[in-house]
């Protein structure tokens, strides 16, 4: 069993819920509330082991602490995991359970949806707790948080573009998207439209159905390994995490990786690895910030409009990470780094931890 104490050095709080009778088993990890609660989504999967469920949530909620620091938001970095299968696990009576554990932070913890949860998994866990969001439209929510998660991305990639090709335009590339889920489908469209080639993967056989029947254009590839194998522009990865490995980064043919998948490096060091074979890697937590920035936007009473014109600066802020890169000598990965670490140590020390 994993040191706990060790395992989280860094993190202010780690709580693990447990509610025998509905079979809860979840952990909730607070990174950091220097700028504010913590807020980020509920992930419902079912680890091979605590132990697994524990290095995930702690990644996790580092990355968000992250994340919403460089979109500007007045929130800290959180994440929970709820161990088990949510094909067959998920009930009301457990979600009302995490519920509880969650009210109980009293508002050191904002939770949303995330892989294995949706905005209607939220409107049963908020029968249990005011600090839930990502809510679906018929409770005054935000509903999918992919729609403008997705928007975000494209933004990001817009900006890479203009980086590498001197356009902010995808016209004529070649974009090949792993993962066409909720994110990847919803990319599919905003590619297409700006005048892509897009070649698709993805695991699950109904999604890749969806697009399909929606985009006919679009190429159908068997794997993520024939994914690789085409040539492409773009590469963007959008299922779950560890998507570069060093494997991975030698075939790539791509002069760029951007996508909506959480933690894309399957190690320290990839990112260079990445700069030295010339391809220009967009912070996977930098560009996927438009569904935290959509959900972040309904705790203030949501309105579309405003969450996508906030959103819409994750073009501006891209362009600030590959500039401070460029400037600093460093991949992009650690300039995204040094600007969030920036506003947390500016910020952040008028603020203290946050109580609830």
């Amino acid at each position: 069993m994993t040191d706990v104490f060790e395992a989280s050095a860094e993190h202010e709080q780690v709580v693990f819920c447990h509610d025998a009778a509905s079979g809860l088993r979840a952990i909730i990890a607070l990174h950091s509330t220097a700028l504010g609660p913590g807020l980020g989504g509920t992930r419902f999967y079912p680890y091979a082991s605590t132990d697994d469920a524990l290095r995930d949530v702690l990644n996790l909620s580092r990355g968000m602490t992250y994340k919403n620091a460089l979109a500007g938001l007045d929130l800290g970095g959180g994440k929970a995991v709820i161990i088990g299968d949510p094909a067959t696990g998920k009930t009301e009576q457990l979600l009302r359970a995490y519920g509880r554990f969650v009210q109980s932070l009293n508002g050191r913890y904002y939770t949303a949806c995330d892989v294995g949860t949706y905005s209607e998994d939220m409107d049963v866990v908020a029968r249990e707790s005011r600090f839930v969001t990502g809510r679906t439209t018929a409770h005054g929510g935000a509903g999918d948080s992919s729609v403008l998660t997705a928007y975000g991305v494209f933004q990001g990639m817009r900006a890479s573009a203009e980086t590498i090709w001197g356009e902010p335009t995808l016209a004529g590339r070649i974009v090949g998207i792993a993962g066409v889920g909720k994110v990847g489908r919803h990319l599919v469209r905003h590619l297409t439209e700006d005048g892509a080639t897009v070649v698709v993967t993805d695991v699950n056989a109904d999604a890749v159905l969806r697009v399909r029947e929606e985009f006919p254009a679009v190429k159908v590839v068997a794997s993520t390994d024939a994914l690789l194998a085409e040539q492409l522009d773009v590469y963007s990865p959008n299922a779950l995490g560890g998507a570069l490995t060093d494997d991975v980064v030698e075939t790539l043919t791509a002069r760029i990786v951007c996508g909506g998948a959480n933690n894309q490096l399957a190690h320290t060091g990839v990112e260079k690895r990445l700069e030295e074979r010339g391809i220009l890697y967009a912070p996977d937590y930098c560009v996927n910030s438009g569904g935290v920035i959509q959900v972040a936007d309904e705790l203030e009473g949501f309105s579309f409009e405003r969450a996508q014109q906030r959103a819409s600066g994750i073009f501006e802020t891209t362009r600030r990470v590959f500039a401070l890169a460029k400037s600093d000598g460093v991949p992009p990965a650690i300039a995204a780094d040094r600007l969030a670490e920036r506003r947390i140590r500016e910020v952040g020390r008028l603020r203290g931890v946050y109580l609830g």
